[in-house]
């Protein structure tokens, strides 16, 4: 019996890059959007608490499955096993992904 996949998904929300881990991802019913189901979340005995998964633990409690529109994702990895959930500054320099020109893009100014 093959071993269940686990996906990392790298999306753009309200300014911030959310990256996920589920066990299930796929187009649903509801056209242009990406549907995420078992969001995966570490163990609560771990000793040490990361503050930005728990931030996302308690955004997605009770959630069932989550729509993101297409144009938020940024990347979708299998991997091999979980890894923490994280919300990393678009604007950040110290991100190690670079956004994707979309909604969340910084306008040009022009000056008249």
């Amino acid at each position: 019996m093959s071993e269940a996949k686990i996906y990392r998904i790298s999306f753009y929300n309200q300014g911030n890059i959310y990256e996920l881990h589920a066990r299930d991802i796929h187009q649903g019913n509801m056209y242009a959007f990406l549907e995420i189901e078992d969001i995966i979340f570490g163990e609560r005995s771990a000793i040490v608490v990361d503050p930005a998964e728990e931030k996302l633990k308690l955004e997605f409690e009770g959630v069932k499955r989550t729509y993101i529109p297409l144009q938020a994702v940024i990347r979708i990895d299998e991997v091999e096993r979980e890894g923490a959930n994280k919300i990393i500054a678009a604007d950040g320099h110290s991100s190690k992904v670079t956004p994707f020109p979309g909604p969340q893009s910084h306008s040009l100014h022009h000056q008249d």
